[in-house]
């Protein structure tokens, strides 16, 4: 997938088509679309073409539980067109491919994951949209942010890590603590794989960490991590280290992430601050990087 190549006026009209729409307007799904369903994917793929002949898989694994809809309400209002043409303009990587995942919780939700295809052009906007806001989650201090490293792992190839060596980037972005781990029984429920191990937090990152670069944002806005902010910071940079972000402001999301990737890629931290032009937008990535 991710063949076209991407149009900024394609997606102006897009989100000047979503930007009188409620929430709910724009994601009408009732139910998990098929197309979305981890359970009939065997693959998904990031491959070069003609028109992105050195393609860069980057994942988007959205918290949709509870209030953290918001995120992808924003990304589909105007966030996927400051992060994808970010990229094209600033070039930390070359040729985005975009996949987005939903990510509920296993243990309550119908739908804890949901996997999109990589694109490059407005089709990220359209498969997110089809994305299914459950709303739900559970009582138990955390989502399954880790289902997205079991399908990077075991259901994806991308070309700019088989055929140069290059990971790419896997993000989770939410206000939760940190996942428990699957039992082989989920994971056969939930991806129609005959396994017979259950899996650690720390095997599944590890399963990810082989082709992607792995992040989780944490979203201090969050309800969640509005009242345990200490405790999920904790938890997460446990695990990921400096890999697990701050960002105190989820409008700004995309400039996050943009530059989280450049400093990924051998940038420097503090001209990659300075970069941004407003003052508040400088703040938010100084947090982001150095706290």
């Amino acid at each position: 997938m991710g063949t076209r190549g991407w149009s900024p006026d394609e997606y102006a009209t897009y989100s000047s088509t979503v930007a009188s729409r409620s929430t709910r307007e724009i994601f009408s799904s009732s139910s998990i679309k098929d197309y979305l369903n981890p359970k009939g994917i065997k693959l998904r793929e990031s491959c070069d073409s003609d028109a992105h002949p050195n393609s860069t898989a980057i994942i988007l694994g959205l918290d949709v539980t509870g209030s953290m809809g918001i995120i992808a309400d924003r990304l589909a209002r105007q966030g996927l067109g400051r992060l994808v043409e970010g990229i094209l303009d600033k070039k930390p990587v070359t040729d985005p491919h975009v996949m987005v995942m939903a990510i509920g919780d296993i243990d309550h939700d119908r739908a804890p994951i949901q996997v999109s295809q990589f694109e490059a052009d407005i089709r990220i906007a359209e498969q997110l949209q089809d994305i299914y806001l459950e709303g739900g989650g559970g009582g138990n201090d955390h989502e399954s942010y880790d289902l997205p490293w079991y399908f990077a792992g075991q259901r994806t190839a991308i070309d700019c890590f088989t055929k140069r060596g290059k990971k790419g980037y896997l993000f989770t972005i939410g206000d939760e603590g940190t996942p428990t781990g699957i039992r082989a029984s989920q994971v056969k429920g939930l991806f129609g794989s005959n396994e017979e191990t259950d899996y650690t937090p720390s095997e599944l990152l590890a399963m990810a960490s082989e082709k992607y670069h792995v992040f989780h944002i944490i979203v201090e806005q969050g309800s969640y991590a509005s009242r345990a902010l200490p405790r999920v910071t904790s938890q997460w940079r446990e695990l990921l280290g400096k890999r697990a972000v701050l960002m105190s402001d989820y409008e700004l999301l995309p400039e996050v992430i943009l530059s989280v990737i450049a400093v990924s890629e051998g940038g420097d931290p503090e001209q990659t601050v300075t970069s941004w032009e407003k003052p508040h937008i400088r703040n938010v990535i100084k947090h982001a990087l150095f706290d």
